[in-house]
């Protein structure tokens, strides 16, 4: 029955969790990552509606859209169906495939978001502003007090490097929660740069850090007990 469910079921079995931060503006975003886009254009179609159902004020992506150049038009052009401003940054199999990077580009910024490689960007009037690292050099930031601070980084050790900066929140992808997990004793495995940070909610000295499962796969097409997720932040 687990072998069952783990190849048929919850792969494409997409879960909506939602988090509300302290001190809220009264925004609301959607966090994706990890599409490892390979041709199942029904599944993402589904992702993105699920996305749009939750009419958000913009939405981050953290890394992964495809493993093959090859599907990378494709996937944007799914992904451009997204109705609210889009946001992302690349993740380790982006580079990996060597993809275009002007495509996702003029794809984010067609969706009315921008496509962050190592830069900052203000939104919402400038009540949020969004940081996007690679995770291939130093970037330094400098978080205010007057606004909502959210740093994107594909690699959840990526908060480590920021350990006397504070952010309101970050979001990671990259770890797939292991894809397999088993109660009480967690992930099977998990790639490199996760450390300790392999799902859900941590606090770190950077701040509240949010690991998201990932909506594709990487080698083998099972999930048990790590469903596929959109995570809903009002913030």
């Amino acid at each position: 029955m687990a072998v069952a469910d783990s190849a048929a079921l919850e792969p494409t079995w997409l879960k909506i969790r939602q988090f509300e931060l302290p001190n809220p503006i009264g925004k609301r975003f959607v966090h994706f990552t990890d599409v490892h886009y390979k041709g199942d254009r029904e599944y993402l179609e589904k992702v993105v509606a699920a996305i749009n159902a939750q009419n958000p004020d913009f939405a981050c992506f953290t890394g992964d859209l495809v493993e093959d150049a090859q599907f990378l038009p494709e996937c944007l052009q799914i992904i451009l169906g997204i109705k609210s401003p889009l946001y992302g940054i690349p993740g380790n199999h982006d580079y990996w495939a060597e993809i275009d990077f002007d495509l996702p580009r003029k794809t984010f910024a067609a969706a009315g978001g921008k496509w962050l490689m190592d830069e900052e960007f203000a939104i919402c009037e400038n009540r949020v502003r969004l940081y996007g690292i690679t995770g291939t050099k130093v970037f330094n930031v400098n978080p205010g007090s007057d606004r909502k601070n959210i740093l994107l980084t594909h690699y959840p050790i990526g908060v480590d490097s920021f350990r006397h900066t504070k952010f309101d929140l970050s979001i990671a992808g990259h770890s797939h929660g292991g894809q397999v997990r088993l109660p009480y004793f967690g992930a099977l495995i998990v790639p490199f740069a996760v450390g300790e940070y392999d799902l859900g909610m941590f606090e770190t000295s950077a701040g509240p850090l949010y690991v998201n499962p990932g909506i594709g796969y990487f080698y083998l097409n099972v999930r048990l007990c790590c469903r596929p997720e959109i995570t809903v932040f009002s913030i």
